[in-house]
Formats: structure tokens, sequence, C-alpha cells
């Protein structure tokens, strides 16, 4: 079933640059890290050193953790008149700029940086950056950049920063490859980090936006490409991970099995590049990763 599109943005895009919400609190508590850690797969087996993240004594999070705020902060895509059947997300980033250990009340600032319309027929990616910071101080937590494409935006004109040039993996074998079987409740577990978009639960808003069912949040499956650079390259160290980036070029669902493949590129393999797929589908579901080490 294809979705009847007559919606379109309601701001241009310089509105859109223009737009400013207030900034936002959030309070983490080890709980919202465990429960992370739970809809990556993390619980399935928990033995040394997965444990660290399932288990408070000691906690490790998983550095993606903040990325849970980049489709639910102001301002939101929806706020911008990005159609929820209609939006889909394109892309994420994270730099890293402290390691969390331990409950934070953080506080987040967000705007549009560019919008890029494709046409009106063909749609428009809007890309936000947000800075999460400690409340308490101002530290820097975390900066996201996020990526939506409004399938029905088209004609909201462009501005704002220039397109980013998408990242390739080397023309050669992975250096690590990883096979994870998606729990079929991944999607219920990861809504409870903040995301509660219909299109992740209710058959009839998936088939609304043109999805045969549920499918999973892009950054649940982000944050398993997180958990594959930790698992192979990063020795399960949290601190090691500096920034970590993607594209979302199809979805997955609860259920599939998720092949992680890395390539280590640069100084002393610092560079990690990745790329996702559904092998049973034939499919790319994640392509242009790359992350950095420290």
């Amino acid at each position: 079933m294809q979705p009847h599109r007559e919606h379109r943005l309601r701001l241009t895009a310089l509105e859109m640059l223009e737009h400013r919400a207030e900034p936002q609190s959030y309070q983490w508590t080890d709980r919202d890290y465990l429960l992370y850690a739970l809809a990556l797969g993390l619980g399935e087996d928990p033995q040394e050193p997965a444990l660290a993240f399932v288990y408070e004594k000691h906690l490790r999070v998983i550095p993606t953790f903040p990325t849970v705020l980049a489709w639910i902060a102001e301002p939101t895509f929806e706020s911008l008149g990005a159609h929820p059947d209609f939006a889909l997300h394109a892309g994420q980033s994270i730099q890293l700029h402290r390691v969390l250990d331990q409950p934070e009340t953080v506080t987040v600032s967000g705007r549009v940086v560019a919008v890029h319309d494709k046409g009106r027929e063909r749609g428009a990616l809007i890309v936000m950056r947000q800075e999460v910071v400690r409340e308490s101080d101002g530290a820097p937590i975390a900066t996201l950049t996020t990526s939506c494409f409004a399938r029905d935006g088209g004609g909201c004109g462009s501005a704002g920063e220039p397109p980013t040039a998408p990242q390739r993996v080397p023309d050669r074998p992975s250096d690590h490859t990883v096979v994870y079987d998606v729990r079929n409740d991944a999607a219920l577990l990861y809504r409870l980090t903040g995301d509660r978009n219909p299109l992740h639960v209710d058959p009839k808003a998936a088939q609304a936006a043109g999805f045969e069912r549920p499918i999973l949040h892009g950054l649940c499956s982000f944050g398993m490409t997180c958990r594959t650079v930790l698992e192979c390259v990063a020795e399960w160290r949290p601190e090691r991970i500096v920034s970590h980036s993607a594209r979302f070029s199809a979805p997955v669902y609860p259920g599939d099995r998720l092949q992680v493949s890395l390539w280590r590129e640069g100084r002393e393999g610092r560079e990690v590049c990745f790329e996702a797929h559904v092998p049973e589908r034939r499919v790319a579901v994640i392509t242009g990763g790359r992350a950095l080490l420290g």
C-alpha cells in the first residue's frame, strides 16, 4: 500500500532555519541506560564484558544513548510541518564530548541547520543539530545531527549548510562481520526510551505510511551498529568512541537478521567504516557508516 500524499510542509526552508525552541530538560537514570542496552539486544546472553551494560554495578553506557533525544526533543520535525506519516529518519550523527556513566540531568537545544529541497514531487531533507549539555554546569555531553526526509515536503526551498558527500566503504572484504537476530519486541522496548510514534507498533499506522508492518526505529539499528564497533574494535570501552554516524537506506523489521560489516581505516585503524544489511531480504539498511575512535 502506498501512502496518499496531499500534505505539504507548512514552513519554507528559511522559516525552518529561523524557528527557535526553548531548551528542554531531561533526566536520565540507570534505568534508562539499561533499557536502551536491552533494546539493542545486549540482554540476550549477558556475559562479561557485555554484562556491564545491562547491570547497574560498574555500569557502562552505550555511547549512542544520547540519540534517544534526536527524534523527540523540540523542535520536532512534526512541529516544523513534516507529517509523521511521510517523515522518515534519513541519517544520524553523534559526536561525544564526555562519557556517560551515572545519572544525569541534561539540557538539549536544537535548531535546523539545513533544508535540501529535492523538488515538489521528490520531497525535502531537513537537517537539525542538537547540543546536549549537563544542566548543572553546562558541560557538553554530545552533539547530535539528525536528518529527516519529508517525502511530501518538496517545494519548500533550500537553505543553510551545503549537503555532505556520502561516505563509502573500502573496496575490499570487511575486517569484521557480525550477525544479530533483531528481537521481535525490539521496537516495543525501544519506544519506551521516548519515541512513541505508532509507526513502530500499530499495523494500521505502518500500512498508512506505506510499510507492510511496524518497522524498527532507525535509531535502534543505529545503536546496534555502535554495539558492533564496541564489541569488535573498541574492546567494550565506551570512552574510545568519539563519534558515530550513518545513513538509513531501508527499514529494519523486528525479527530480521541484521548483518553489520566493519572496515578499519586511517591511523592505527581509528576510523571505522560500516554498513548493515538484511541478507534474507537482500537489502542494505544502513550505509555510509563511520565511527572515530580516540
